[in-house]
C-alpha cells in the first residue's frame, strides 16, 4: 500500500487531502484551547464559590455541629476539585496543545516542501512533453515538404519542356527536403526517447517518492491526533483518583452528620440549668388577711430572667448601654466583655456560664504556655549572649524579657481570676444539684409558709427582684438551709415556724386550705412567736431500700439496704423521693433519697 504506486496520478487530490488533514489537526488544537479556557473558568468559579460560602467569623461558634463541620469539609473537597481542574487545564496547555501546535507547524512546512518538489517534477515533465510536441510538429512539416519536393521532381523529370538545369534544381530541392525530413525524424525520435525515459522515471521513481513523503506526513498527523487524544484522556485519568477521593470525602462528610449529636450539642449550648415553672398554687382569698388579699399571689411566682432570656417566648433583652458616666463612675465588678457580656458571664445561665468560663480558661492557659515558651527562649538567648558577646548584646534582650515577664504575670492573674469565677460557679451548681434545691426549683424557687389562718407569710410575697440572680432560688432564709427533724410531732426550728424543706405544712400539690397551720410571723416585725403543734403528713405508702445510701448533700438522709421507710412525697421529676422514718428519740427523721435506690409500694 503506497500512495506513490496506487495514486500516481492524484497529485492534486493528495495535495488537497493533506491540507484538510492538517486543518483537522489545527481544529483539534482550537478545541483543546477552548476546553482549557472552560476548565480554567470552571476552576476559578469553583474557588470563588467556595470562598463565598466559607463560614463567617460570627458563625464560628456553630462549627461544633456535625452538619456545619460536614459543610466545611464539603467546601474543602470542592476546593480540591477546583485544584484538580486547574491541574487538568495546565497539563493540557503545556503538554497537549503545545505538542499539537508544533506538529501542525512541522507538517505544514514538510508538506510545502513535498508539494514544491512535486511541482518541479511536473514542470520538468511538461517541458519535455512540449519539446517532444515541437519535434513532432517539425518532423511532420519536414516530411510533408520532402514528399512534395519528391512529387515536384517527378513532374519536372517527366516534363520535356523543362531544361536539364531546371530538373536538376528540383532534384536538389528534393534531396534537401528529404535530408531535412530525416533530421526532423531523428530529432523527433530523440525527443521521444528522452520523454519516455523522463516519464518513466517521473511516474516510477521521482513522483512516487514525493507521494510517499506526503503519505508519511499524513500518517504522522493521524498518529499524532491519536496520541494527543489519548494523552488528553490520560491527563483526565491522572486526576481521576484524586477526584474520586474528593467524592469519597464528600460522601464521608455527609455520613459524618449525626442528628442526635447535633441535638445534644444544642442542649449543651442553650441549656440554662433551671427547672421549668410548676403549677401556680391555688390561693383561697377567704383565708387570707385583707391587707394581703389585695396583692396578687401571681407576682410571687418569679421566673429567672436568664431562663426567660433563653426561651423562644421570652422578651428580647437589650444589651446594657454604657456611656461616659458609666465609664467614669461604673464599677469594675460588672465590667463587660467585647461582646457585651459580664466579665464573669454571670448574666448567662449556669451551664452556659461554666462553658464560657472553661473556654476562657483554656484560651488563657494556651496563651500562658505560649508566653512561657517565649520567655524561656529569651532567657536562653540572653544566656548565650552573656557567654559570647560577639553573638549579640544581652541588653537588647533584657527589655523584651521584661515585657514577656509582665505579660506572663498579667495572663496568670487573669487565669487565676477566671478559675475563681469557675470555682464559684461550680459551688453554686453543687448547691443547685442538691435534692432540696432541685425540689425548690421545681416549685419556681418559692415555697409558702402558712399562718395558722392559712394565709401566706409576708416574706413569701417578696417579688424577688432584690435577690441575686445566681442564688435567688437556693434558699429564702438561714432557717431553710437544713432539713428539720420533727420530734414527737413538733417542729424544732428556733422561730417555731415550719421550714419549707421540712415538709410540715402545705405540699406543693395540695390546696392551701388542706395544710396545718404553723407559727404566724408578724408582718410588722414583732418578735412574738407562737408555737403550735403540727400534724405529720399522711404517708403515701412504704418503700424498701435496695442499696445503702450515704447522705452527702443538703436535705438528704442516709439509709441502709433493706430498711423500710415511709413515703410522704413522690418523685417530682428530679430523681428524689421524700421519705420518713422513726428515730431512736421517739421522733421522726425526714429527707430525700434517690428514687432509683428504693422500691416503693403506694397505698391504694
Amino acid at each position: 500500500m503506497s500512495w506513490g504506486t496506487d495514486l500516481w496520478d492524484q497529485f492534486d487530490n493528495l495535495s488537497l487531502h493533506t491540507n484538510r488533514g492538517i486543518d483537522v489537526l489545527d481544529k483539534y488544537a482550537n478545541f483543546l484551547r477552548d476546553r482549557v479556557a472552560i476548565e480554567t473558568e470552571y476552576a476559578g468559579k469553583l474557588r470563588r464559590l467556595v470562598k463565598n460560602y466559607q463560614p463567617k467569623k460570627k458563625e464560628e461558634e456553630d462549627n461544633e455541629f456535625t452538619s456545619r463541620q460536614a459543610f466545611r469539609n464539603l467546601l474543602k473537597e470542592v476546593g480540591d476539585l477546583a485544584g484538580q481542574r486547574e491541574v487538568v487545564s495546565e497539563t493540557l496547555q503545556l503538554q497537549i496543545i503545545q505538542g499539537v501546535t508544533l506538529l501542525s507547524k512541522t507538517l505544514r512546512e514538510d508538506r510545502k516542501k513535498c508539494l514544491n518538489d512535486g511541482t518541479v517534477l511536473q514542470q520538468t515533465l511538461s517541458a519535455q512533453l512540449s519539446s517532444l510536441e515541437r519535434a513532432k510538429r517539425n518532423y511532420d512539416k519536414a516530411y510533408r515538404d520532402s514528399e512534395k519536393a519528391v512529387e515536384n521532381h517527378k513532374k519536372a523529370d517527366m516534363d520535356f519542356n523543362l531544361s536539364r538545369a531546371e530538373v536538376e534544381r528540383y532534384k536538389n530541392i528534393m534531396t534537401s527536403k528529404i535530408q531535412q525530413s530525416d533530421d526532423a525524424k531523428n530529432e523527433y525520435a530523440n525527443q521521444l526517447q528522452k520523454t519516455n525515459n523522463l516519464q518513466q522515471q517521473h511516474y516510477g521513481t521521482l513522483l512516487p517518492a514525493v507521494f510517499n513523503r506526503l503519505q508519511e506526513l499524513d500518517e504522522k498527523r493521524t498518529r499524532g491526533i491519536r496520541e494527543f487524544i489519548i494523552g488528553a484522556a490520560d491527563v483526565e485519568s491522572s486526576v481521576a483518583p484524586i477526584i474520586a477521593r474528593c467524592m469519597e470525602g464528600i460522601v464521608k462528610a455527609g455520613e459524618s452528620i449525626n442528628e442526635q449529636e447535633d441535638s445534644l450539642k444544642v442542649i449543651e449550648r442553650y441549656q440554662s440549668g433551671f427547672q421549668p415553672p410548676a403549677d401556680i398554687p391555688f390561693e383561697d382569698l377567704s383565708k387570707m388577711d385583707s391587707s394581703i388579699a389585695t396583692q396578687s399571689n401571681y407576682s410571687s411566682v418569679t421566673y429567672n430572667h436568664l431562663t426567660i432570656k433563653g426561651t423562644i417566648s421570652g422578651p428580647k433583652f437589650k444589651k446594657p448601654r454604657g456611656g461616659i458616666l458609666n465609664s467614669i463612675f461604673g464599677s469594675n465588678k460588672n465590667s463587660l466583655t467585647a461582646d457585651g457580656q459580664k466579665e464573669d458571664y454571670s448574666d448567662l445561665p449556669p451551664n452556659q456560664q461554666r462553658k464560657k468560663l472553661q473556654a476562657k480558661i483554656a484560651e488563657l492557659q494556651h496563651k500562658v504556655d505560649q508566653e512561657t515558651n517565649t520567655r524561656d527562649g529569651l532567657m536562653k538567648m540572653k544566656i548565650v549572649y552573656e557567654a559570647n558577646s560577639s553573638l549579640g548584646n544581652p541588653m537588647t534582650v533584657e527589655g523584651q524579657l521584661n515585657e514577656s515577664e509582665h505579660e506572663l504575670e498579667k495572663l496568670k492573674n487573669d487565669l487565676k481570676k477566671y478559675q475563681g469565677y469557675l470555682d464559684k460557679a461550680n459551688q453554686l451548681q453543687v448547691a443547685n444539684n442538691s435534692p432540696q434545691s432541685n425540689r425548690n426549683q421545681l416549685q419556681n424557687g418559692h415555697r409558702t409558709s402558712r399562718h395558722s389562718n392559712g394565709s401566706a407569710s409576708a416574706d413569701d410575697h417578696n417579688d424577688g427582684d432584690d435577690q441575686p440572680d445566681d442564688a435567688g432560688s437556693l434558699s429564702r432564709s438561714d432557717s431553710e438551709d437544713n432539713v428539720a427533724q420533727i420530734q414527737n410531732g413538733h417542729n424544732n426550728n428556733n422561730n417555731g415556724s415550719a421550714s419549707p424543706e421540712s415538709g410540715l405544712g402545705t405540699s406543693h400539690t395540695s390546696l392551701p386550705g388542706s395544710g396545718q397551720g404553723s407559727a404566724n410571723e408578724n408582718a410588722m416585725g414583732e418578735e412574738t412567736c407562737y408555737e403550735t403543734e403540727v400534724e405529720l403528713l399522711q404517708p403515701l405508702g412504704t418503700c424498701r431500700a435496695l442499696y445503702p445510701f450515704e447522705a452527702t448533700s443538703e436535705g438528704s438522709i442516709p439509709m441502709n439496704e433493706g430498711e423500710e421507710l415511709q413515703v410522704i412525697e413522690n418523685d417530682q421529676g428530679d430523681g428524689w423521693t421524700r421519705v420518713r422514718r422513726a428515730n431512736n428519740s421517739n421522733g421522726w427523721d425526714e429527707g430525700f433519697v434517690p428514687t432509683s435506690y428504693i422500691e416503693c409500694t403506694l397505698f391504694a
